[in-house]
């Protein structure tokens, strides 16, 4: 290994192999790599590369290996988590001009793309095929497929249809020493350890993803939306699992509270009912008389669930708003605040009702409005935290309210992620989560793929020092009648 170079240095080694508009080390032309999706945290690379071939990727990756150069990869940096941030010493592995869609085959129901091809545009280009590729995060039209399977993003059709790990077939990945390695197969099963699936959430962690072969699916006979309103978010929660006790899995699950509501029909005009304190969100779909079926019975159940209101959608259009509404939330809720802070627990479903009564009592407690909108069919919440990063003490707050909507999931018997990745943000809430032999092992996992922890230093797997400052600090949990405050740093 070689001493750990400066910006110069790094900048003319790198000009061997790729060309100058490539390498990116002036100070101002580096701002717009300083941090992903979650501004509160930001850091300015060493140096910034756009490579466009694999030759000229497994060259920059051999060249950081042989000199001790972290490496930070990123795509559309929609990633809300802190996954992309880079490091000061660091290089900053851009991956967007890796954004082609290099097949579709119909017949095997596969595509195989760059890690730079935005989620949407897979199934734009699969449509004249009759096919789709399921996952679909509300990001999707800028997020890419090579960020979603660094973080093994899910969507709103994620609850019949799977995360991206049970949407990927095969990945090829360059190695922390520079390799290109086949994980997978374009077949049903391959031999060995399920290594496919250790990469699908590996946060960019064990190696470079530089091309996917996806599954597809065949587009629905016929698809729709059910819309219920509810005077009382706790009835909205507790009807989810009702519907899942039916033996009814929907193609998607969503819920809004009142203050969700509200910022998307102003912002979207979705048509949603001003007047509920939650909406559910449910679609169902198969054939002609699968989804007939489902829908009565489901329109049914809601109604003896208390719901005060079930719409169905007149059309294709009204169904395509009623989704536009829910997937235009996190921008809708920004117009109502100077900053907002996304979190991303996931909970067992029978206990939603419970974890947003608490969650109302925290708001309350840290004086920031809170805006729920959330995967109700697999327990996926996103609290979105009002705050004014320019108040002083605001977005300390948000951290702490934030730490303490993580640490509660997980008191519940749920995790601190549920596609947005651990990141910085989170890795924290890994001590509380996973006990230190379980860590260690992870650590174990990083070391074995990457030796000289190389590839996105200080993501997701907390250091014991870390677990030990932290745990020290004392639990962040409160009840009425007192309250123990932990900080988020």
């Amino acid at each position: 290994m070689g001493i750990l170079m400066n910006r110069a240095e790094l900048s003319i080694a790198l000009k061997q192999f790729l060309p100058d508009s490539a390498v990116i080390s002036e100070q101002e032309a580096l701002h717009p790599y300083e941090c992903d999706g979650l501004p509160a945290y930001k850091k300015m690379p060493l140096v910034a590369v756009l490579p466009q071939t694999i030759e000229q990727l497994q060259q920059v990756v051999q060249l950081c290996h042989q000199q001790a150069v972290p490496v930070v990869a990123r795509g559309a940096a929609t990633g809300l988590s802190g996954g992309a941030l880079p490091l000061e010493k660091g290089l900053l592995l851009g991956l967007s001009r890796f954004n082609k869609i290099l097949n579709i085959n119909p017949l095997a129901r596969t595509a195989r793309v760059q890690p730079g091809v935005r989620n949407l545009a897979i199934s734009e280009a699969a449509a004249k095929y009759g096919l789709y590729y399921a996952p679909d995060p509300s990001s999707q039209i800028a997020c890419t497929i090579g960020g979603n399977v660094a973080e093994n993003s899910g969507g709103v059709h994620c609850l019949k249809y799977g995360l991206t790990v049970h949407n990927v077939l095969e990945l090829k990945v360059i190695n922390p020493q520079g390799e290109l390695l086949t994980i997978g197969s374009a077949a049903l099963d391959s031999a060995g350890y399920d290594i496919l699936a250790l990469m699908n959430g590996s946060e960019g962690m064990l190696g470079i993803v530089v091309e996917i072969l996806v599954k597809l699916l065949p587009c629905p006979e016929r698809a729709q939306v059910l819309l219920a309103a509810f005077d009382d978010v706790e009835k909205a929660a507790d009807s989810v699992g009702e519907i899942i006790a039916a033996g009814i899995i929907p193609a998607g699950l969503e819920m809004m509270d009142a203050l969700a509501i509200q910022a998307a029909e102003d912002f979207v005009h979705a048509g949603y009912p001003r007047d509920a304190n939650a909406i559910l969100l449910c679609e169902v779909d198969g054939t002609n008389e699968e989804v007939s079926e489902h829908s009565k019975k489901i329109y049914d159940l809601l109604l003896s669930c208390g719901a005060t209101e079930v719409r169905t959608a007149r059309d294709e259009a009204e169904r395509l708003r009623f989704w536009q509404g829910r997937k235009s939330a996190f921008p809708a809720v920004g117009r109502m605040s100077p900053d907002y802070y996304c979190m991303d627990g996931t909970v067992p479903r029978k206990k939603l009702a419970q974890v947003l009564t608490r969650i109302s009592q925290l708001s309350q407690y840290y004086q920031l409005p809170v805006a729920n909108v959330f995967h109700a069919g697999d327990g996926n919440l996103h609290p979105l935290i009002l705050y004014d990063a320019n108040q002083p003490g605001e977005l300390k707050r948000a951290e702490d309210f934030g730490a303490e909507i993580l640490e509660l999931s997980v008191q519940v018997g749920g995790t601190i992620t549920g596609e947005h990745g651990v990141g910085h943000e989170k890795i924290h809430q890994m001590c509380v989560q996973f006990s230190e032999p379980e860590l260690e092992q992870f650590r174990a996992l990083k070391l074995a793929f990457d030796p000289h922890s190389l590839l996105n230093l200080g993501k997701a797997i907390p250091q014991p020092r870390s677990c030990s400052e932290y745990k020290l600090i004392g639990s962040c949990s409160h009840n009425t009648s007192g309250h123990q405050h932990r900080g988020h740093g």
